[in-house]
């Protein structure tokens, strides 16, 4: 099925959760996800590991949703809730991030060393398993469509089946290295294409990669970008369809 930008455009102001479609209004949308997300929490989680503290196990959530697609550290999240007056530790938090990934609710993704081909530890990127969860549960929280891109195509890897990490090159950050088995690509995620610092700045850091692996700027414009050297630009309703080759 041929997807259109339009088409693309809704599904990440929305998101993937099947009964979604069905549902005739924002309301019963808002209820249904809100289900999904109680269910998995008092179920799998809650219930399974026997979490002590339920609040501060949701509230984790919600900063993880407000937080999608930023590096951020256990440390940066007790930081934030000592803000709050809220006294946790780096056990019960680490703990709690593990069962929500172990539930899918979140996905976690390490950095990685591209020169040293090695993963490193400390800050990492957390994504939701789908956008119906910031769409509809915490729509109010400021970051835009181009956080739910990232996601987006986090979400287009991972159901390729790549392992996915946030690459680091020479000091600049390459927002995704995929790999699976033999072949390893490195992507870019950035909203429009239009100004040329913006090129400047996306292809950069893909060029400064001396392998012969694909290497792509995804973005939501309409009209192909000419290959610029080594980098190809896909838009992003495209992905799939090279990443399935």
């Amino acid at each position: 099925m041929k997807i259109s930008s339009e088409t693309y455009r809704k599904f990440l102001q929305s998101g993937a959760l099947p009964e979604l479609f069905n549902l005739p209004n924002e309301e019963m949308k808002q209820n249904y996800v809100s289900s999904i997300k109680d269910t998995v929490m008092l179920r799998d989680i809650v219930g399974r590991y026997n979490v002590k503290d339920v609040k501060l196990l949701d509230d984790l959530f919600v900063y993880l949703v407000n937080t999608a697609s930023n590096l951020i550290s256990i440390t940066n999240i007790i930081n934030f809730f000592a803000s709050k007056k809220r006294k946790t530790n780096y056990e019960t938090l680490s703990s709690y991030i593990n069962y929500l990934e172990n539930s899918f609710l979140v996905h976690r993704a390490e950095r990685y060393n591209i020169k040293g081909k090695d993963t490193i530890s400390g800050n990492s990127k957390y994504y939701l398993n789908d956008l119906a969860y910031r769409n509809y549960l915490y729509a109010g929280y400021g970051y835009g469509i181009g956080y739910l891109l990232e996601n987006a195509v986090y979400l287009s890897l991972r159901r390729a089946g790549y392992q996915v990490y946030v690459g680091t090159i020479k000091d600049t950050e390459v927002d995704f290295v995929a790999i699976k088995g033999e072949r390893r690509i490195y992507l870019q995620v950035t909203l429009q294409l239009t100004e040329e610092k913006t090129i400047e700045r996306e292809y950069r850091s893909l060029k400064l990669i001396d392998d012969n692996f694909d290497k792509y700027v995804v973005s939501m414009d309409d009209y192909k970008i000419p290959t610029n050297e080594v980098v190809e630009h896909i838009s992003a309703w495209n992905l799939d369809g090279y990443l399935n080759e």
